[in-house]
């Protein structure tokens, strides 16, 4: 059985992981989870992705420890540099990711997520990044994706603390943006990324570069770039079709470009 598996909904791309009992990572499965990203993004009927765990109990425990057991460095900085593929890859989509964490989401597990553009929590799910407890740290964005989404002290507390949070508290702070009923996640990330498709994806993926640019730039460098980006929408069909259908009433027919 794959440890991935996809499904395409619409505008909508679904990976669930599906690892059993608790969708741990595996280095085939990250290999997986790069290639799958990379073949979504060459879809152009794919404006939205939606990643989530099989079961009621996990979204992912991250890592299988076993892999680490015997303290073989090759392996460390194999599987180091694997699960950074994985995970920066999905994080440069050039459309909306969205995690619908249905339960517990420990280490890679959400780094995975945070690896997204978009949290969505079950009330149930807890979320933890506990490397530090096995003298190990967070390898696949963790301690930089954190940071930069709920500030320094909080993400001091869970990875130096090795604190767990429960849903309510990671909406309180920022780590997820909503928190929704037992079982209802999916159906509501899936809602999130229909809205998606009424937005023009050219305009989506210009936005989102954007965004992230703060991360390793500065506003001053951002702000020039935002206008230019402005101007370029203006060879995409996309922005045509975007006014024109605003102006005559009715749904636009995006093409992607």
């Amino acid at each position: 059985m794959a440890a991935l598996t996809l499904e395409k909904r619409g505008h909508t791309a679904l990976i669930t992981m599906s690892n059993p009992p608790a969708n741990t990572w595996t280095k085939a499965s990250l290999q997986q989870l790069k290639q799958l990203v990379l073949e979504l993004e060459q879809d152009k009927s794919i404006y939205a992705l939606v990643i989530t765990g099989e079961g009621d109990k996990f979204f992912s425990a991250g890592a299988d420890l076993k892999l680490f057991a015997d303290g073989d460095k090759a392996v460390a900085s194999d599987m180091a540099r694997v699960f950074g593929d994985a995970f920066e890859t999905l994080s440069r989509f050039r459309g909306v990711s969205i995690a619908a964490i249905n339960g517990y989401a420990m280490g890679g597990g959400l780094e995975v997520a945070l690896a997204c553009d978009i949290r969505i929590a079950e009330q149930q799910a807890q979320m933890a990044l506990p490397e530090a407890k096995v003298g190990l740290l967070p390898c696949a964005g963790g301690t930089q994706n954190l940071a930069w989404l709920v500030g320094e002290g909080w993400a001091k507390r869970m990875i130096l603390c090795g604190e767990r949070l429960k849903a309510d508290t990671a909406m309180r702070i920022g780590l997820v943006e909503e928190v929704v009923p037992t079982g209802q996640a999916l159906d509501a990330a899936l809602a999130l990324a229909e809205k998606v498709g009424e937005q023009s994806p050219s305009a989506i993926t210009a936005c989102k570069h954007l965004i992230q640019q703060g991360r390793s730039g500065t506003m001053q460098g951002a702000l020039p770039l935002e206008r230019e980006l402005f101007v370029a929408l203006f060879d995409t069909k996309d922005q045509v079709e975007g006014v024109q259908a605003f102006l005559q009433k009715r749904q636009p027919r995006w093409v992607n470009g």
